[in-house]
């Protein structure tokens, strides 16, 4: 039989980062909703030209979105929340947004800085939070018992014509019915998601039905949950369904797609359920092919996750075609692990990039032209493709061998390491009592998380300094002026901890990379954070360590502007760990204590250099815990520990924060104590300061600081919000341990709203503590 090719999903925000550009274009009122469909529309007809030239034989639909595939689904089963006043019919624009950005239909883009002013009205956005392990942020679907469902969007039809009409046939992808229900959340007590399954598959059903009367053959599937812990509810739950959906559809055969995992326990239930197809992340969990392979049902069509969609490394197609001939023979589709969405569009443009390096990397483009080398030699022999075959083989040796990979100093210095690293020299009751008498700081302290808008001006001169058009003195010279600025208005707007604002970063884990051995930085390797906001992961594929300070003159030049302590600011070493494309050939805990040491290094720099608080941001924390709970103690373990390299070489005075993004910390309270920060915040706006319940039933020693402004919204809540979410915060929480401060940075967010914004957040502490 012949050996195809498919992709799961293609990233969706362009060469160029159209989509970015469309987006915050029609937010800012500057164009209106044709354009921005418009772009949308070239971006996917380019994607599916793209990917059949690469050599996809299978070429997915409906993987594309404005905003967020989940926030699409929930829109066509009409589950939207009263607060956003949907009638039923078509799903507008403005209530799209409004779900995912919150604020005035016509809210300023996620960047703005145009001077205007940003009103209160509006709701708040629905809750964001991490999607599985990965970085990217999806909008939880919300859900309330006896919710009714209903197909309020054709979009899935939409873009299957839309591609057919092209003259491309294309596979289109669902988020599966009972991972969308597992992903979502409810406000009633003890509701189980799962009793609203029946009315979820009915939509789905006409989905299905309406696809195969347009003719398509296959419909894509995506159950993620398969790879998690699942109980005998979730699994009953998987079979009705299925069975449903095959008795509404039987003529639409299904690819039941499961990735960032193996099926484990899941096994059987996957297997039993009246589908065409099981797709397996061969990379995450390669073992489990030899068990799907020996109970697997005849006719059951294998798609092989055989090509890493989460990482950005070459891979060594001889190896793979060692593991993959075999298999000849039987029907199997050849696939990246997951969707193409967690990596960078194309390496082609990487012209800049250390030539070594560059050789050893794949991105979304070249990871499709790896797949069609694989088939092409597995229909038609490994000579049909052996100058492919030799490079790839060529380029695998160049890098196991590169002395550009391990520095022997950090090895040993690495070996070293004893425990007494990863120990504070006093508990936290001693320290916290140091702290209050050194700081002296009111009750319900205010602060902010780090960063400041970075606005046109800013990027504008950044990008003239990047380019040679201006120099280091001058370049300088205007990062000092802003920074200034921004500690001047701090002490006007009456915070107690400052902040430099962090006009010369980047971003927070590339800032540090760039100065880090060990790291590579793409200039267009962007990935999709969330909506219109991309990010490009560093890449690291060496030995890390610190040759210089990195933050301390920028800490110092700011303190230097005033008698209130300012927070000298890092990125935490798991934060860098999983927000970068990480080396593959150690295990990710030995890149993680390297990282670690090198903050370490900084840390007590900037203690030394006078900084009374230190923050270390670990927003990435809880997102890199592995999705099995079996696994989770061993990556908490190697995790926690490095925080604490990092964090215990100052003394009991020098108060330690650390911060974390959105993110379930119920279940890793424990881990979150053992790393005996003297103050953590955390985003809370958004959930109504619904996780300190975990930080009050583990009964949290420390001081927190939980979020009352949501930044990733241009709302400005007003004062009385803002007490509200103290007041509830405070009924939770000894008032005593409070700090009150944004849920995150913020650097995307515009001045005119910041001011406003933190001015009520003052206001609100102040309220707080007269009460």
């Amino acid at each position: 039989m012949t050996v195809t090719v498919a992709t799961l999903g293609f990233p969706r925000i362009g060469p160029r980062r159209e989509l970015k550009t469309a987006l915050e274009s029609y937010w800012a009122g500057k164009s209106h909703a044709e354009a921005l469909l418009g772009t949308a529309a070239a971006l996917r007809a380019r994607a599916w030209a793209w990917q059949r030239e690469l050599g996809a034989d299978i070429i997915p639909s409906n993987d594309f979105s404005l905003y967020d595939h989940v926030l699409d689904t929930s829109v066509m089963l009409g589950a939207i929340p009263a607060a956003y006043g949907w009638r039923g019919g078509p799903v507008e624009l403005t209530t799209y947004f409004a779900m995912a950005r919150g604020g005035r239909p016509t809210a300023h883009e996620e960047s703005c800085d145009c001077g205007a002013k940003h009103g209160t009205e509006g709701v708040p956005a629905m809750e964001m939070t991490k999607w599985f392990d990965t970085n990217y942020h999806y909008l939880v679907p919300e859900f309330a018992s006896g919710q009714s469902f209903t197909l309020a969007s054709t979009k899935v039809l939409d873009e299957y014509r839309e591609a057919k009409a092209l003259g491309i046939e294309t596979r289109p992808v669902l988020l599966g019915p009972v991972s969308y229900l597992l992903l979502g959340k409810s406000k009633d007590a003890d509701f189980d998601p799962l009793t609203l399954l029946p009315n979820v598959v009915a939509v789905y059903a006409q989905v299905l039905q309406a696809l195969a009367a347009e003719g398509a053959q296959w419909a894509q599937i995506d159950e993620p949950c398969l790879v998690l812990d699942l109980d005998d509810a979730a699994r009953s739950a998987l079979h009705g369904a299925y069975a449903a959906l095959h008795e509404a559809a039987p003529g639409l055969r299904l690819m039941l797609t499961t990735y960032f995992g193996g099926l484990g326990e899941n096994l059987a239930t996957a297997l039993a359920l009246p589908v065409q197809g099981l797709h397996l992340d061969l990379v995450r969990a390669p073992e489990q092919l030899g068990a799907v392979l020996a109970k697997a049902p005849t006719g059951l069509v294998l798609s092989l996750g055989v090509i890493d969609g989460r990482n950005i490394w070459r891979a060594d197609l001889a190896a793979l075609l060692e593991k993959l001939e075999p298999l000849k023979g039987r029907e199997i589709v050849l696939a990246p692990s997951c969707s193409l969405l967690h990596v960078p569009l194309d390496l082609t443009r990487e012209t800049a990039l250390d030539a070594d390096v560059r050789s050893w990397l794949s991105f979304a483009a070249q990871k499709i032209g790896e797949l069609a080398v694989l088939a092409k030699a597995l229909n038609e022999g490994r000579e049909a493709v052996t100058v492919e075959l030799a490079a790839s083989s060529a380029a695998a040796e160049a890098r196991r061998g590169s002395r550009k990979i391990t520095d022997p100093t950090v090895q040993a210095r690495l070996l070293a390491a004893g425990p007494d690293l990863a120990r504070r020299a006093s508990s936290f009751p001693i320290r916290q009592a140091a702290q209050r008498r050194k700081l002296a700081l009111p009750l319900y302290p205010t602060t902010t998380i780090g960063s400041f808008p970075q606005t046109a001006d800013v990027r504008q001169v950044r990008a003239a300094h990047d380019k040679g058009e201006l120099d280091d003195v001058a370049y300088e010279a205007f990062l000092k002026q802003e920074t200034a600025r921004a500690i001047h208005w701090q002490e006007e707007a009456g915070l107690d901890v400052l902040v430099h604002g962090e006009f010369e970063r980047n971003d927070m884990v590339q800032y540090f990379g760039e100065r880090l051995t060990g790291f590579a930085f793409t200039k267009h390797g962007w990935v999709q954070s969330y909506g219109s906001r991309c990010v490009r992961p560093p890449i690291i594929y060496g030995d890390v360590s610190r040759p210089a300070p990195m933050t301390v003159a920028w800490w110092a030049y700011a303190q230097s502007l005033t008698a209130k302590p300012v927070k000298g600011m890092v990125t935490g070493p798991v934060t860098i760990l999983n927000w970068s494309f990480v080396r593959d050939d150690q295990p990710r805990a030995a890149t993680c204590r390297q990282i670690a040491l090198a903050i370490r290094d900084e840390v007590v720099d900037l203690e030394e250099a006078g900084a009374a608080i230190i923050q270390i941001d670990e927003a990435a924390l809880r997102e890199g815990l592995p999705l099995r709970h079996a696994d989770w103690a061993a990556y908490l373990a190697w995790a926690v520990e490095c925080f604490r390299i990092s964090a215990s070489g100052v003394r009991d005075e020098t108060q330690i924060h650390t911060h974390m993004c959105y993110s379930e910390f119920n279940d890793i309270m424990a881990a979150i104590g053992n790393m005996d920060a003297d103050v953590i915040s955390i985003e809370t706006a958004r959930s109504q300061m619904e996780l300190l319940d975990a930080f009050n039933a583990y009964r949290y020693p420390a001081e927190i600081g939980p979020g009352v402004y949501d930044i990733h919204s241009p709302r400005v809540p007003d004062v009385a919000e803002m007490s509200a979410l103290l007041t509830a915060a405070a009924a939770k929480l000894p008032a005593e341990r409070l700090w009150v401060n944004p849920d995150c940075g913020l650097k995307t967010r515009g001045w005119p709203e910041v001011k406003a914004a933190i001015a009520n957040l003052v206001l609100a502490a102040k309220a707080a503590r007269a009460a």
